[in-house]
């Protein structure tokens, strides 16, 4: 049976409440949220794995900090490929691929997974896990082509939320493990992925969909990449999801390094930011949905530095207990950040749209085209902020024996993306357009509707 769809027009309200739009559009969510919390879950798999290496892995943590940057690096630039696949072959088509993908780390990695195995050969594999970051563009650039507008916040929120679930969920299968087994044996974490990779692709070829009109659009991707909000949306978008990864694939081993910790110990504690990161995302972009992502974004990165600054003061007094309670609410934070730009992506696009005099399904159309394009190019510079995060922890630990001039630079990094969210998406505009025809600044066109 084909599973194309030929019309598609989620902004029409009789289509989308009467016509089956929003019934077909939640199985194609659910089961793109299965598929992209797997590829998350994969993505993170050396978050866990470097938590079964012992000595005699012959691995120091400087070298254990590279080694789950590997992952972010290649999954960032895996992002960008994934978006253009889902016009190219199909959203649910290409689901089914990614999502098989899977299993090529997974198994190489139970292979390999074994005192002695050199240091290349682990970057090697780690490099693999990569493809479970490319998921995350995928899934949400085809689920943005599903839903309208008014309820893109709320939607792509739980897709990403229910992906980012993956990180925490690995982790407490690792927790599990080492719980139970012993450190010794990583391979039954993969022994329990492998299957259920199997059954999200068998599912996802049953009940998703592919869009007709979505199609592969090389100068979408080109608009995207020359609009200065693609870039200062990377650069917004660093500071919240870049974070949530970097912090999630780097949490244990900060645990370990500087307060101490066992294997067993951190393993105890690594998962609950992640997850918590992950529920409040969908939230993130309800609250955008109603108050504006602009908004949310803002005083969420005002947010993040104070938390940043409770982490400081925690790591230089060596309280563990403090260091949590600021480390796990910079956690929630990313979370809630991750939501609200995400809403912005596809506001910012319309309403720029209706700037230049376009109305109605062909402003809709027009943002869905460019902002599916721009989600690419954002998701990919976003996950590489994980790898800046990682390699920072790195030489923070590599100089002083502590990650606090890590999260000083994380600290002054939230204060350039407060500023900046203000300056462009919420600064009042000194002159508005006049009868002369003069135009206000780029920002405005979009200013305190995104």
């Amino acid at each position: 049976m084909s599973r194309w769809i030929e019309q598609w027009d989620p902004e029409d309200e009789r289509f989308w409440n009467e016509g089956g739009g929003k019934r077909v559009a939640r199985r194609n969510l659910v089961f793109s949220v299965l598929s992209e919390h797997i590829g998350f879950s994969i993505w993170s798999l050396w978050s866990v794995m470097v938590l079964f290496m012992g000595p005699a892995y012959g691995v120091d943590p400087a070298g254990k900090f590279f080694l789950v940057a590997m992952p972010t690096l290649v999954g960032g630039i895996m992002r960008v490929p994934y978006t253009f696949a889902v016009a190219r072959f199909g959203g649910r088509n290409w689901t089914i691929v990614s999502a098989l993908l899977l299993l090529v780390p997974t198994v190489t990695a139970a292979f390999v997974m074994k005192p002695g195995v050199s240091y290349t050969t682990l970057m090697a594999v780690a490099a693999l896990t990569g493809v479970g970051g490319g998921n995350f563009a995928s899934s949400m650039t085809n689920i943005n082509s599903f839903y309208p507008l008014r309820e893109k916040g709320w939607a792509l929120g739980l897709n990403a939320g229910g992906g980012n679930i993956g990180v925490p969920a690995i982790q407490l299968v690792g927790l599990l493990v080492i719980g139970t087994a012993g450190a010794a044996h990583p391979r039954v974490v993969l022994a329990v992925y492998i299957p259920l990779i199997v059954v999200a692709a068998t599912l996802c070829a049953l009940y998703m969909d592919n869009l007709a009109p979505v199609r592969n659009d090389t100068g979408a991707a080109l608009d995207a990449a020359r609009d200065a909000h693609t870039w200062i949306m990377s650069f917004l978008y660093i500071g919240t999801f870049g974070s949530f990864i970097g912090y999630s694939f780097a949490f244990g081993l900060v645990l370990q390094n500087q307060f101490g910790r066992t294997p067993l110990q951190a393993a105890d504690l690594t998962f609950i930011g992640p997850l918590l990161g992950s529920l409040i995302r969908p939230v993130g972009g309800k609250l955008a949905d109603r108050y504006g992502g602009a908004r949310i974004t803002l005083w969420n990165f005002l947010a993040m530095a104070v938390a940043t600054g409770v982490v400081v003061i925690a790591s230089e007094r060596k309280s563990l207990a403090l260091f949590l309670v600021g480390f796990i609410a910079l956690f929630v934070l990313t979370g809630v950040g991750n939501g609200s730009t995400y809403k912005m992506i596809p506001g910012i696009f319309q309403r720029k749209a209706e700037a230049r005099g376009l109305a109605g399904e062909e402003a809709a159309a027009h943002g869905r085209r460019l902002s599916g394009a721009a989600m690419g190019l954002i998701g990919a510079v976003g996950a590489l902020g994980g790898v800046g995060i990682n390699l920072a922890f790195r030489e923070s630990f590599l100089s002083r024996a502590t990650g606090t001039p890590a999260f000083v630079s994380f600290l002054a990094y939230y204060a350039l993306c407060y500023v900046l969210t203000w300056a462009v998406y919420l600064r009042r505009p000194a002159r508005a357009a006049d009868g002369a025809g003069q135009t206000a600044p780029a920002g405005a066109a979009v200013h305190a509707r995104v």
